[in-house]
């Protein structure tokens, strides 16, 4: 794979930090359709878009950091280094939904109905974000003797280098296609808000956590489970409740 696309001296483009700026536009233009369909104000989306990026960002470094402290502690400026790989994405949601929430209690906004018109938005985000992954190396997946094996020989790659391994990255991007298209598909045939945030609550983490067992780089462990892993599962807690909540029959 190919970590740098462009390299002309100080001019460098990252193919993990061109992705994620196009999925990142990506979602914003996304989100803001759903928000027009479903009557909201979707003026607001490049308002709080930013807000999200950052905190998104933030959150997801800070948990791969978190997961590699000793290396970061001997190389602290690599810490600031994403634009070469290095984001967790659960790291990234917890942290853009908190302020995301905040901001939009601020503005006075219906969340859940604004949780059902992002979540496709988020799925397309990840479906681009993680072919950033396969170009930089990173979250890289077992050997694997397989038809579709990916081989790094990039010494730039994050990957190991010469070994066939499972495209985890692209497994991944697939899942996240799958959840936008069942999302986009549920559009209007979920009567409560919040219940369509929560299909993607379900479906999209207990997919990361099958794909996360054929996973090789270091992610923490607590017992025979990966942190993110344990995310996961803490994610589809919550779309369950999501799915089942509001016996009242309240509107989407």
């Amino acid at each position: 794979m190919y970590p740098t696309l462009i390299d002309f001296g100080p001019l460098a483009v990252h193919t993990y930090g061109l992705f994620v700026a196009m999925a990142f536009l990506a979602a914003i233009w996304w989100a803001s359709r759903e928000a027009r369909l479903a009557g909201l104000d979707a003026e607001i989306v490049p308002d709080v878009a930013l807000l999200i990026l950052i905190s998104a960002v933030v959150g997801a470094r800070l948990l791969w950091v978190l997961l590699d402290l000793p290396h970061y502690l001997e190389h602290p400026l690599e810490a600031l280094m994403f634009w070469k790989g290095g984001l967790v994405f659960s790291g990234g949601l917890v942290l853009a939904v908190l302020l995301g929430w905040w901001a939009m209690r601020r503005k006075r906004q219906p969340i859940l109905r604004w949780c059902d018109a992002s979540a496709p938005a988020i799925a397309l985000g990840q479906a681009i974000g993680r072919l950033g992954c396969l170009g930089a190396g990173c979250c890289y997946g077992r050997p694997a003797d397989l038809p579709w094996s990916v081989t790094f020989r990039s010494p730039q790659a994050l990957a190991p280098l010469d070994i066939p391994l499972h495209p985890t990255q692209l497994y991944h991007s697939l899942a996240s296609l799958l959840c936008f298209a069942l999302l986009v598909a549920a559009r209007g045939r979920l009567p409560r808000a919040g219940q369509r945030m929560g299909l993607y609550l379900t479906v999209f983490p207990l997919l990361r956590f099958i794909i996360e067992f054929d996973r090789d780089d270091y992610r923490g462990f607590a017992g025979p489970f990966s942190v993110t892993q344990i995310m996961a599962m803490a994610f589809f807690c919550v779309g369950v409740w999501l799915l089942a909540r509001n016996p009242k029959g309240e509107k989407a």
